[in-house]
């Protein structure tokens, strides 16, 4: 554009320039007739002022637009390295969010064969489990019921060592039969642990004895404590 603007200013100078010299021969053969044609060298004259004036006015205007093409082009060139500033980050961030989407989907395709590997491994595991509980439904199949040495009752304590909460539950079982200790805490509205305790005393003090063949543990009353408790009954009466 530029470039076209001078070019355009070089025609109009030269246009100028032929005009002028065109003046100057007019001039000069105006000179040499002078005297013969002073009125018609005067229009000449006056005529060409006017169309010089009004060329002038028509390279001054070009040359006023020239000017705003320039000022336009600068401002253009201006906004365009401010775009270009203003680029370059956005091309840094879209270069770092390939970047690190690249680094995504290979830790993405690392976790897929870890899940796959955990897969693997919980089949094997799930074979594994089956066995085991095969062999465990084959042992658990006949359950055996198995009762520990019967620890000799201390009769030196016999009733005497007891509370009324343990009498209830001797009590209990010698009428009732062999209860867990769950089922003897909704009797006797103990705790858990209270109630665990009880039966624990009474059994290590040669009370009760206890099937261990499964839990929780049942709990009787051993055949001495049976008689003995049948033989203070009616003494309590």
């Amino acid at each position: 554009m530029i470039e076209f603007l001078l070019v355009l200013t070089s025609i109009l100078l030269s246009v100028t320039v032929g005009a002028a010299f065109e003046y100057y021969k007019q001039v000069r053969k105006a000179q040499r007739e002078y005297e013969k044609a002073k009125e018609a060298v005067e229009d000449i004259v006056l005529s060409f002022n006017r169309e010089l004036k009004r060329e002038t006015e028509k390279i001054e205007l070009v040359a006023f637009k020239v000017e705003g093409l320039a000022a336009k082009v600068d401002a253009s060139f201006k906004k365009a390295d401010s775009v270009e500033k203003k680029i370059a980050p956005i091309e840094n961030s879209i270069n770092a969010i390939v970047e690190n989407n690249a680094k995504v989907l290979a830790h993405i395709t690392e976790l897929d064969i870890k899940v796959r590997d955990a897969e693997a491994a919980q089949e094997t595991l799930k074979a594994k489990i089956a066995a085991v509980d095969e062999q465990l439904q084959k042992a658990t199949a006949i359950p055996e019921v198995r009762s520990e040495p019967v620890i000799p009752i201390r009769r030196d304590k016999a009733m005497a060592a007891l509370t009324d909460t343990e009498v209830a539950v001797l009590e209990m079982l010698s009428t009732e039969g062999a209860k867990t200790a769950p089922e003897i805490k909704e009797r006797v509205q103990l705790s858990r642990e209270h109630t665990a305790r009880l039966m624990k005393k009474l059994y290590e003090e040669g009370y009760l004895e206890r099937e261990t063949g499964k839990i929780p543990f049942k709990y009787s009353v051993k055949k001495e404590m049976g008689t003995l408790l049948n033989k203070t009954e009616p003494e309590q009466a």
